[in-house]
């Protein structure tokens, strides 16, 4: 299966605003969350980030050398392998916001206990090592809405060779 990478090189200014008002960009843009990325956007790192340029590019796990795909862990190793940096945590709302282009998935499935089809994960080190906490954002557009959305799993997941990722390019 292939696709079309959707971040090519992408510079995105990320942070710098407090809570309310990236709450309030995104529901002016009718960005959809489910209820895992209202707990990640409640996370103090989101009380006053900093502002920084980052450049995103998008890759599978298996052009991270990972063939059948791999656990979290391995994933995010292979990234800095590549060198390749895992994004912030608070990049993926800023993230979403600039990429409002997103195809539509092939599929209408929310949530199936696997990676989602059109799904771009934001690789981002866990902010808790909780398992009921979430772990990530993803973005995603279903039916022609545009989501938002976070992710629980542990390191025994599987990450499937064409999970797409979001990672920063140093």
């Amino acid at each position: 299966m292939t696709h079309v990478a959707e971040l090519g090189g992408q510079t995105v200014r990320v942070g710098g605003q407090p809570r309310r008002v990236l709450l309030q960009r995104l529901r002016e843009c009718g960005v959809r969350l489910n209820a895992h990325a209202e707990t990640l956007l409640e996370h103090p790192v989101f009380d006053d980030p900093r502002s920084e340029d980052l450049r995103f590019v998008e890759r599978t796990a298996q052009q991270l050398g990972l063939p059948a795909g791999g656990t979290q862990s391995q994933v995010f190793e292979a990234t800095r392998k590549h060198g390749f940096q895992l994004c912030p945590v608070i990049s993926g709302p800023f993230l979403r916001l600039a990429t409002m282009h997103q195809l539509n998935a092939p599929d209408s499935v929310l949530s199936g206990g696997r990676a989602p089809t059109g799904a771009i994960h934001v690789a981002a080190k866990p902010l808790s090592d909780d398992e009921l906490y979430p772990k990530g954002f993803y973005l995603r557009v279903v039916d022609h809405d545009v989501w938002l959305r976070g992710y629980r799993c542990d390191d025994t997941y599987e990450w499937d060779p064409q999970q797409r990722l979001a990672l920063v390019e140093p």
